[in-house]
């Protein structure tokens, strides 16, 4: 059932998943009563300072929401932070994607689900350990409003953060949600999980993701998990040289290298620079792999990659 649902909502055409119906998805599990479901609205947003999130919101006509779903149980001894890129429809932006493949945006929230799913699914198996998944969503269209190339932007973070490409929002919807989930759990481990780069496809094509961590043994259970339940990771390096080409004249991180290439490697750099150097962190590049050709549908469609992945780190971890 929980895989079911988050295939139908990656599937689902924009129009048919809005924030708010992602937001109703994760309510549903509330009746559970050992899931707790916080829904941020953007007033809340706008209190909390999570100015990347908005930035990225500015050109949609419907509010970004942070979804906050907690698994606690009674007894544990880890907590675990999943943080999940919800971008329900990419265009791009200003810097506006080719119509070609636009269509297939509608799946630009498939880390989202992988996040969702795992956070219930370790729910209902009760496994002993409080497991957060932090969910920024928001469209990221066009519009007067919406940010521009050039302009620098503040994060929840009190970053900032200077917009090279508007079509790289997923990594500022990321930031905000990774520093919001370490400045309110203090999780052991944090894990984000994203459709980021069409580098990453490049790298992998569509047999693994890419796997980001500052912690080897983090990265070592992930790639275990991998090999068990079939949804295969490959390990890429985030050393510190490539944080170069992440530096910025106007601001405190750019949101786009200046190279083309290693895309997906800087990406997970931008991403490291907001986890305030915690210690265990690994981010997954699931561009490749959380939608695509399926002999079983007529077209490209949702794998739920990540769901079985997630669950089967974190009962790992919890042992």
């Amino acid at each position: 059932e929980i895989q079911k649902g988050i295939l139908n909502l990656v599937n689902a055409p924009s129009n048919f998943k809005s924030p708010d119906q992602l937001a109703q998805w994760a309510l549903q599990w509330e009746t559970d009563s050992r899931m707790t479901c916080t829904i941020l609205e953007k007033e809340e947003l706008q209190k909390l300072g999570m100015d990347a999130l908005l930035a990225v919101n500015r050109g949609s006509e419907v509010p970004a929401k942070c979804i906050v779903m907690e698994y606690k149980p009674a007894e544990y001894t880890k907590t675990i932070a999943l943080v999940g890129k919800g971008v329900t429809f990419d265009t791009g932006g200003l810097s506006i994607k080719s119509r070609k493949n636009m269509h297939y945006m509608k799946s630009d929230m498939g880390g989202a689900g992988a996040v969702m799913g795992a956070v219930v699914m370790a729910a209902q198996m009760g496994l002993p350990v409080r497991v957060i998944s932090v969910i920024p969503t928001t469209d990221n269209s066009v519009d007067a409003l919406s940010i521009k190339p050039g302009d620098v932007i503040k994060s929840y973070s009190g970053k900032t953060i200077e917009i090279i490409d508007t079509d790289a929002e997923g990594r500022l919807i990321l930031a905000d949600g990774i520093a919001y989930a370490i400045k309110h759990y203090n999780p052991d481990h944090i894990i984000d999980v994203a459709t980021l780069t069409g580098n990453v496809i490049q790298a992998l094509g569509t047999q693994a993701a890419g796997l980001f961590s500052n912690a080897d043994e983090l990265a070592d259970t992930i790639r275990k998990a991998g090999e068990e339940t079939g949804e295969k990771v490959w390990r890429l390096p985030v050393w510190e040289a490539y944080a170069e080409d992440m530096r910025s004249d106007l601001a405190d991180i750019r949101n786009l290298g200046d190279k083309p290439y290693a895309g997906s490697i800087t990406a997970a750099k931008f991403l490291q620079f907001f986890t305030e150097d915690h210690p265990s962190w690994a981010h997954l590049d699931i561009a490749g792999m959380a939608f695509g050709p399926n002999p079983l549908s007529k077209g490209y469609s949702a794998t739920a990659f990540g769901i079985h992945l997630l669950y089967e780190t974190i009962r790992s971890l919890s042992a």
